[in-house]
Parts: structure tokens; C-alpha cells; sequence
């Protein structure tokens, strides 16, 4: 994978994320908790690119964020960290939480919580 050669390395939490939800597509619309519910993809490789955007915000937060996917047909990238916890990573980054809430979170349309930026 072409992370490693921009120092994303794989983490034991992105390796049981993906073996269990990689390759996962869900079409989600319509309204939700507090925000509106939206498509998501997990698959790192439609992130192939994004490397700096995913190192820059691990060195921003003190965690190793590994690209995860797509959120909204690709208008936001997803990631995860050392600690299951799932990033919806952009020229901003907010949390979702930790797994298996995060995912409740992104299926049901509860807004993340914005981090910085």
C-alpha cells in the first residue's frame, strides 16, 4: 500500500477495522439525529493522495489517523486511529467516537464533534 511510503503505517486497529468492514458501502440519505444521513465507503485506497492531509492532522491531534474511506461521495475522507476512534478528516478535523459507537454515529446521522480547525 502506498500509505507506508508516506509514513502511514497500518495500526492493529485499522487492521480489525478493515478485515471486518472494508470494501463496505452504505447508502444513506435523508434526515438524521443532527445532521442529514450520508453515503460512506470504507476503502483506504480512494484515499490514495490524501497521505499529507492524514499525517498533518495525526501531528495536529497526537494520533496516528489511518485513512479508512469516503464520507458523502468523497466530500470527506474518513480515518481511524490507534484507538478505534473514527475521524472525518478534511481542511478540518471532528470525531464520530470511538467504534462501535462511531459507526451508530455515521448510520443514524449524529453530527461529529468538531476538533480544531
Amino acid at each position: 500500500m502506498r500509505f507506508a511510503e508516506a509514513g502511514l503505517i497500518m495500526h492493529e486497529a485499522a487492521e480489525r477495522f478493515l478485515a471486518e468492514f472494508g470494501g463496505l458501502y452504505v447508502n444513506v440519505h435523508g434526515p438524521g439525529i443532527s445532521v442529514a444521513r450520508t453515503p460512506f465507503e470504507f476503502d483506504p485506497e480512494l484515499l490514495i493522495g490524501e497521505e499529507d492531509r492524514f499525517t498533518a492532522w495525526s501531528e495536529e491531534i497526537g494520533r496516528h489517523i489511518f485513512p479508512l474511506g469516503e464520507l458523502d461521495e468523497g466530500r470527506h475522507d474518513l480515518g481511524i486511529d490507534e484507538f478505534s476512534e473514527i475521524y472525518l478528516v478534511d481542511r478540518w478535523a471532528a470525531t464520530f467516537g470511538r467504534m462501535p459507537q462511531a459507526m451508530e454515529n455515521l448510520v443514524l446521522g449524529v453530527k461529529p464533534r468538531r476538533l480544531t480547525g
